[in-house]
């Protein structure tokens, strides 16, 4: 008989208890809801866990937050552990509803501090939420972190609206660029490991 691996396990780093130790249940505004996604972030890379990227889900009307999410892919081993993923997942684990805009339940937003790349952007596409409110969109992100974000379509936030969830960009545009220029530097100096497989060549 083959003996195959039957689960893993990702999870959010354990400095996240300290970040939202002064965060309120509720955050009303979407730019300090991106600010503290801003923070994350931050902290994220420095201690080494994955790339400069979190992300949340909030109510979109009240603002409570539902759940955090920060990159975990050199923390877990695990390539698909992105920031949306994690704040994804388990916002629905939260609500006990893989629909996060099933009967019942209150309009749910992503908050991101980039859009997202084409694995996210399948997994926001899915998830239910109602919003996506990212800092910025263009290339930026992908220039400053050497990331490879894959062949995301020109269309992707019309694809987004004609699916109902509504696309918010630049909020707080500058303070992401801030972050990736810090991991730059990082990255530069050598004391990074930016972990796109093959350099995102084939």
């Amino acid at each position: 008989m083959i003996d195959v691996a039957k689960e893993y396990r990702v999870a959010l780093p354990a400095w996240i208890d300290e970040e939202l130790a002064d965060v309120p249940a509720v955050v009303p505004g979407r730019e300090e809801r991106m600010r503290l996604v801003h923070r994350l972030a931050d902290r994220n890379w420095r201690a080494g866990d994955g790339g400069p990227f979190a992300a949340l889900v909030a109510e979109r009307d009240t603002g409570r937050i539902v759940s955090v999410g920060v990159n975990v892919v050199l923390a877990s081993g695990v390539s698909s552990a992105h920031a949306e993923v994690l704040a994804l997942g388990l916002a629905q684990r939260a609500t006990g509803s893989w629909d996060l805009g099933g009967e019942g339940l209150p309009a749910h937003e992503l908050v991101v501090n980039w859009r997202p790349c084409v694995q996210c952007y399948g997994a926001t596409l899915w998830s239910g939420v109602r919003g996506l409110v990212i800092a910025g969109a263009g290339p930026e992100l992908e220039e400053l972190t050497t990331f490879d974000e894959g062949p995301l379509r020109t269309d992707w936030a019309e694809q987004f609206e004609e699916r109902g969830i509504e696309v918010v960009g630049d909020v707080l545009r500058e303070e992401a660029l801030t972050v990736f220029r810090a991991y730059r530097e990082a990255v530069d100096a050598g004391d990074i490991v930016v972990y796109n497989a093959r350099g995102g060549s084939k």
